[in-house]
């Protein structure tokens, strides 16, 4: 059966600089015992004839001399418990297989040297459509020197950045656009982020990337003709809200905090942008044609007005309908208006 780990334990380590002199001071004793243990086998009888009768016996310089070189050979071990961490950063650390809590808070710590820090995303970066934030090793050719970059076993617990590539997802009505976004995260739960997924940054990415399908086949990308629903353009806010509970609700499990998710990129694939332009200038012209409507049939009824109330002319009906006719195409014309002089009679 499957284990889900949830809580995180915070382990309280020794300080390690008072260690550390200390297993300074038995590596040197350890030297001092290897050389005295030599030369108390060498001539050490002869040099401490007058010592006591322990001190003479034949088995004390070799007990010195063994003692000496196995720490010697062993006395690394115990540095291997000296852990160093920066600020924002955590150990989660094991014993022979078992968690036995996360190491926090920077500092200078001595733990249990047969401990082993876990992080399986160490090695590995982020995957699918997501740029990697742990490249690989890189050579520098040009330069003529080789720069490695050592994988690490911290889990960092700073703020970080996931910025997908660009995706080609069907909207509600089913036009392909293009989208991209950002998402703002932090590891909340070391425990979780270690033992309960494979690799945490590769999860977040394919999660991502889930999610953001998920939410833009739910709205249009651009709102229909006197619509007021959400639509992937109008309303970013709104969906950048939902984007960001979407993939908390599926990264919880990771131990994993969703702080920001927000649409960078948005935008009609290229197969059908052309056409959509089209539509959309179309749409643009109509409403600036009906506009300059509006605007004419006004200026005509005010003008039609002012002639009746200051009975400046009196026209009939079928001279008002050639003045109207004549205003608007003077006023909706696209081309400047050429005047006609008329030297006659209107009638």
């Amino acid at each position: 059966m499957n284990e889900t780990y949830s809580n995180e334990i915070e382990l309280k380590a020794k300080q390690g600089m008072p260690m550390l002199i200390f297993l300074i001071f038995l590596m040197l004793a350890a030297i001092a015992a290897v050389i005295l243990g030599a030369n108390w086998i060498a001539k050490g009888p002869r040099l401490l004839h007058q010592a006591g009768a322990f001190l003479r016996t034949p088995w004390v310089g070799g007990f010195l001399l063994t003692s000496g070189i196995l720490y010697l050979c062993l006395g690394w071990i115990p540095f291997l418990g000296l852990k160093i961490l920066k600020p924002q950063e955590a150990l989660v650390l094991t014993l022979f297989g078992k968690y036995i809590g996360t190491l926090k808070g920077e500092g200078f710590y001595y733990v249990n040297p047969f401990v082993s820090a876990v992080n399986p995303a160490a090695q590995a970066g982020l995957t699918m459509a997501s740029e990697d934030q742990n490249p690989p090793a890189a050579m520098s050719h040009p330069a003529g020197t080789v720069k490695v970059a050592l994988p690490t076993r911290k889990i960092s617990l700073k703020t970080m950045t996931l910025n997908n590539n660009k995706q080609k997802v069907n909207d509600e009505l089913g036009n392909p656009v293009e989208i991209g976004i950002v998402v703002i995260w932090r590891v909340v739960n070391t425990a979780k982020a270690v033992f309960n997924v494979d690799n945490y940054k590769s999860f977040l990415s394919i999660q991502c990337d889930s999610a953001l399908r998920n939410i833009a086949r739910r709205y249009p990308y651009d709102v229909a003709d006197g619509g007021e629903e959400m639509t992937l353009r109008g309303s970013s806010q709104e969906v950048a809200e939902k984007l960001k509970d979407e993939i908390q609700s599926r990264v919880g499990i990771a131990g994993l905090e969703i702080l920001e998710a927000r649409i960078t990129h948005l935008a009609y694939a290229p197969e059908i942008a052309a056409v959509m332009l089209q539509r959309q200038q179309a749409s643009a012209i109509i409403d600036a044609r009906k506009m300059i409507v509006d605007g004419a049939v006004g200026m005509v009824e005010m003008a039609l007005e002012k002639l009746s109330q200051n009975e400046v002319v009196q026209l009939d009906e079928e001279r008002k309908a050639a003045m109207v006719s004549n205003l608007l195409v003077v006023l909706c014309g696209n081309r400047d208006a050429q005047p006609i002089v008329n030297s006659g009679s209107i009638y």
